[in-house]
Parts: structure tokens; sequence; C-alpha cells
């Protein structure tokens, strides 16, 4: 008996989102964790990947604690042991040492890079706090006054303008006026990737486009003639026969009809960063985020505190990475030091030799 596709999409649909509440429940996660993430995600208003995030670091965490004080065999595979059994006392009698032990394992037993280690431990910080201060639970917090590690600072990766322009002209295929504005909007606007996959055709007024960034937090972008031009003309095609339009108020559509997601619109960056000749050079979805705002910087004298309300930054200091300087400006400082000009005296360098 074939299942009509009308009927395999509602049981996908089900499917999926029994999934979904699976994995939100935390069903393999103790009580003493679930408390957290939902107070993240309900009170704090933290993104679902957020939350997602945390869960999966203090689950690690906490099987390391399991397999450190329970003393399991050495052949244990880490990712079956199940924690759902640890309760209050347990957490209490968490200590600093533990923290310390659990960061050198992630660090040199899992080979977590620095920011990783980081992030782990910005996660137990905010844990802790949260069982310590917030609900008391526990009486003290064995994160406090552990410094977070040391992390490479490295400049952001982006486009030179020249590339930039070879990558708009790269684009083409059946969607050209899709993937053009796609990407005309990475490198115009700054937005992140999730930023762009969730733009609704009424978040588009005139010259202006609201956004919803982290931590569901809304701003205001204004819209250029070039995003204005290719957004009309997508519109067109989007209207026309190129679509079976489905999602009729996302912007983006896949050739379903239904709003992009985020990895097709990689695979469509991808494609043309390939076509472009550029790949192979580390560049992403997220490096045409940083193009955005090191060209606003460099060309455009945009100040620090306007870039940052562009990219919906929370705090200046991470808008400062694109303050970077570039090679032409270092050469031209050396070459401005009135000492530049000096040659070597050879006539005393002969009169030595004599």
């Amino acid at each position: 008996m074939q299942i009509p596709v009308k009927c395999f999409g509602i049981i996908l649909l089900i499917l999926n989102f029994f999934i979904w509440v699976y994995f939100m429940n935390y069903n393999d996660a103790p009580e003493i964790i679930k408390e957290f993430l939902f107070y993240c995600r309900t009170i704090k208003n933290r993104s679902p990947r957020t939350v997602q995030g945390y869960y999966l670091d203090l689950r690690t965490f906490f099987r390391f604690l399991k397999f450190k004080k329970f003393n399991l065999p050495d052949d244990t595979e880490f990712s079956k042991i199940d924690i759902r059994d640890l309760d209050i006392e347990f957490l209490s009698k968490v200590s600093r040492i533990d923290i310390y032990e659990y960061l050198q394992y992630v660090t040199y037993v899992r080979k977590n890079s620095s920011n990783s280690v980081a992030r782990k431990l910005s996660c137990l910080k905010s844990y802790f706090k949260y069982m310590s201060e917030k609900t008391k639970i526990i009486n003290d917090n064995p994160t406090a006054n552990i410094d977070s590690p040391s992390v490479k600072k490295s400049l952001p990766k982006f486009l030179s303008l020249d590339e930039s322009r070879k990558l708009l002209e790269s684009v083409g295929g059946d969607y050209e006026s899709r993937d053009y504005c796609i990407i005309t909007l990475f490198l115009n606007c700054g937005m992140r990737l999730s930023e762009l996959v969730g733009i609704d055709l009424d978040d588009i007024s005139d010259d202006t486009l609201r956004v919803l960034g982290k931590g569901n937090k809304e701003r205001i972008v204004f819209l250029n003639d070039a995003c204005v031009n290719a957004i009309n003309s997508y519109l067109i095609d989007r209207n026309g026969e190129n679509y079976k339009v489905i999602d009729k108020n996302a912007l983006f559509l896949n050739r379903n009809g239904r709003r992009i997601s985020p990895r097709r619109v990689q695979q469509i960056v991808d494609e043309n960063l390939n076509k472009a000749g550029l790949s192979n050079k580390g560049y992403s979805t997220h490096k045409l985020r940083h193009t955005a705002a090191t060209l606003m910087y460099r060309y455009g004298d945009v100040d620090m505190l306007a870039l940052k309300e562009i990219l919906g930054h929370e705090h200046v200091s991470t808008t400062e990475i694109y303050t970077h300087i570039s090679d032409k400006q270092l050469k031209s400082a050396m070459h401005s030091n009135p000492l530049s000009d000096i040659k070597p005296d050879n006539k005393k360098k002969k009169s030595k030799k004599n």
C-alpha cells in the first residue's frame, strides 16, 4: 500500500514534533540540570541553540564527575554513562578541584580548543551561580574566582573588496536572483545566517529591514540601493512561476516553496565561492558578515557605535575586532617614519676596512 505524499508529509511533521519534545525535555538529564535549562529558555529567553549547547556541556561535565567519583571501569563508554540518578546531594559535593580536573580533561583528553574550554567554563559559571545564588539549592559556588583560560585572539577573516565583487559577479543558475540577493544582503548588511533565514516579507518596509537577532532582540537595518534592487529583482521571480510558494511569508524560499534552511544557504555561498575561485580560503557565510563590517569600517568611515548597532552586538568591545589595520596602512605607517629614507654611509665602512 502506497502512502499518499500529503499523508507522508503529515507523518513527517508529527515525527519531527515528537523528536523535538524528546530533546527539549532532556530525558537523559537529571532534574538538577533540567531546572537550569528551562530557566535559561523561558526566563532568560536564550535561543534553543544556546540552551542546547548548555545541555551538552553540562551533560559532559556530569558524566565526567560520575566516572571519576563512582570509580567506573576504565573501559566504560563515556557516551553511555547515565547521569539521571545524580541529585542535589551529589551536586553540593562538587569542589573547585573537580572543576580544574574537568577543564584538564576536556583540554588534554578531549582535545578541546581554548575557545571551547572557555565556553565550557562559562557554562559552568552560569550554572553554579544559578544554583547557589538564584535558587540557593547549594551553599557554595565551586566556580567562584576561577579565571577563564586565555583565548587566542585572531583577526576576523574577510573577503577583500575585489573578492567581494568577484563573488557577486559569479552568481548564476536557476535561482540566480535569490542567490544574488542572499549574498548581497550578507555583504552589505552584515547579518547573521539565522537572521537572514528568518526574514519575513512583512519585515521589509521600503529601505528598512526588521531583523530578529540573538536573544530575540529586534533591530532595524537600513537597506542601501544594492540591497533594495536585489530584493525587488528576487521578488519578481519569487512571485512568478519559478516558485510554488508554500511558506507565504518567508522571504527566501527553497525550490519546494518552503522557507530556505540555514544549511542550504551555506551550500549556496560555498558553491558561489567555488565559482569565483575563492574556495579553500576559509570563507563562509559568517565570513561574509565579517566582510560587511570590515568594508563599512575601512571604506565607509563608519562610527564604531553605529557599526555596533548595525551588527547587533550587545557590547562595543565585540565590534572592536573589526578595527584591524590593513597591510597597506601598516606599510604606509612604516614609510612615514622620518628615518625611513636614511641610507648606509659606505664611506665609513671603507675607512674602517683601511
